[in-house]
């Protein structure tokens, strides 16, 4: 059972999706939110761990990040890590104060880039008793990390903000490739070069999720989601990634930072995207989640 929801974010109106079992009776259950990737929207990826996790037993929540798909928000397409984490904040109060969901009750999941904003907003926010991510990236190690390439995006911020203060609009970056050429000349196996195959191609495609985003690197650059991760403690973190995924190296750094209520859980064979969208591998996923989560939520 699925029914449209919406709440507010910084003044904002976010739209959801919310995700009720099939024996669902009124009475509170444990809940999960759940944060899409940079640059998604609730109906790919995000929406269907939702749904498996509503089969599971859970009211799961799949929202619209701010600025994103049917959410409000300018500019459009903006992907501030902040406010991202915010939203994350705004779901679970969304979830507390529903009839059906018991409020001591609630997890979280982040899916690639949530997989930052979903632990960097539990940090602070105690309400959030487990938490979990699949093939988590932190944005800013991601595209940041190499001086170099640091120096040119940060030069491109400046003046993008200017021009955007001059001209009155924002600037829109091309995330993913744009063609299977594109994509085939980067490494194979990259996270950049699979995202052509799952966003460009029906298997996950859809009309709100383009591939342009407005990107503030500026914002990006001090964004450090798993500095505190050992705030997380006592509260268990989860983060589940594939062998092959070239973002392994980003959940490794998660879990190390938390400490010893922290897990890695690797998924053989799978790759960074596998976990978006292959039956085989996202059944692993969700059978692992619900029963962390059915742990420690005591569903």
């Amino acid at each position: 059972m699925r029914t449209s929801v919406t709440f507010k974010s910084n003044h904002l109106t976010l739209a959801g999706t919310l995700y009720l079992p099939d024996d669902y009776d009124g009475r509170p259950r444990a809940a999960v939110v759940v944060g899409h990737p940079a640059g998604g929207v609730k109906e790919q990826t995000a929406g269907r761990y939702a749904e498996e996790l509503s089969r599971k037993g859970f009211v799961a929540l799949a929202y619209d990040a701010a600025y994103q798909g049917e959410s409000e928000g300018e500019p459009r397409g903006l992907e501030d890590p902040f406010q991202r984490a915010e939203d994350v904040r705004a779901a679970v109060s969304f979830l507390s104060t529903r009839s059906g969901v018991d409020p001591q009750r609630i997890g979280a999941l982040g899916i690639c880039a949530s997989g930052a904003y979903v632990p960097y907003a539990a940090q602070t926010d105690r309400r959030i008793k487990a938490v979990a991510t699949v093939s988590a990236v932190d944005p800013g190690a991601e595209l940041l990390a190499e001086p170099a390439v640091r120096d040119h995006l940060l030069d491109q911020a400046a003046v993008f903000r200017t021009l955007e203060a001059r001209e009155g609009s924002a600037y829109a970056t091309n995330l993913l490739p744009s063609t299977q050429s594109e994509a085939e000349a980067l490494p194979t196996g990259s996270m950049f070069a699979e995202s052509y195959g799952y966003y460009r191609t029906p298997i996950g495609q859809h009309p709100r999720s383009t591939g342009w985003a407005v990107a503030r690197f500026d914002l990006v650059a001090q964004f450090e989601p798993y500095r505190n991760n050992n705030w997380l403690a006592p509260r268990p973190l989860l983060m589940i990634v594939g062998s092959k995924a070239d973002t392994r190296v980003f959940s490794e750094d998660g879990v190390a930072r938390a400490g010893a209520t922290a897990e890695l859980f690797d998924i053989t064979g799978a790759t960074h995207f596998d976990l978006y969208h292959r039956d085989e591998y996202v059944s692993q996923a969700v059978d692992k989640l619900a029963d962390f989560y059915s742990t420690h939520l005591k569903n």
